[in-house]
């Protein structure tokens, strides 16, 4: 199983039913995805709760005026059985820049404006709207 598609989706879902929060197991790479959404206006807040062994996340959602979820959707693009790797020059911008592609680069998480700015390529992990 996938970690970070499970905390994709339940994401999406708890957006779905119009909860005020979605909860998943904690690890770094989770954390650092979940602060790049807040910072980028996806998620209200983002939290540790617990300790040790039983760590999780806990993201606050944001809605719209109208009442539906900020993420409408999220697409996974690097699988366990498939990686997917893009050099800066072939990232283009996702939805006419209404999206967000979120690659892993040796500079760490980042959104895909910011590799194109910085000329860095790396994994690409997912693509949000």
């Amino acid at each position: 199983m996938d970690p970070i598609a499970d905390m994709l989706i339940r994401i999406k879902n708890a957006g779905l039913v119009r909860a005020d929060s979605a909860q998943f197991p904690y690890s770094n790479i989770k954390f650092s995805i979940a602060n790049l959404l807040m910072t980028e206006g996806y998620v209200k807040s983002v939290s540790k709760k617990g300790k040790k062994v039983k760590r999780t996340i806990e993201i606050g959602l944001l809605y719209d005026k109208d009442g539906k979820p900020r993420i409408h959707d999220v697409k996974r693009e690097s699988k366990l059985s498939r990686r997917i790797y893009k050099g800066f020059r072939t990232i283009t911008p996702y939805r006419r820049g209404y999206g967000m592609t979120v690659l892993s680069t040796t500079k760490g998480i980042i959104p895909d404006k910011i590799a194109r700015k910085e000329k860095i390529g790396g994994e690409v992990l997912f693509k949000i709207w």
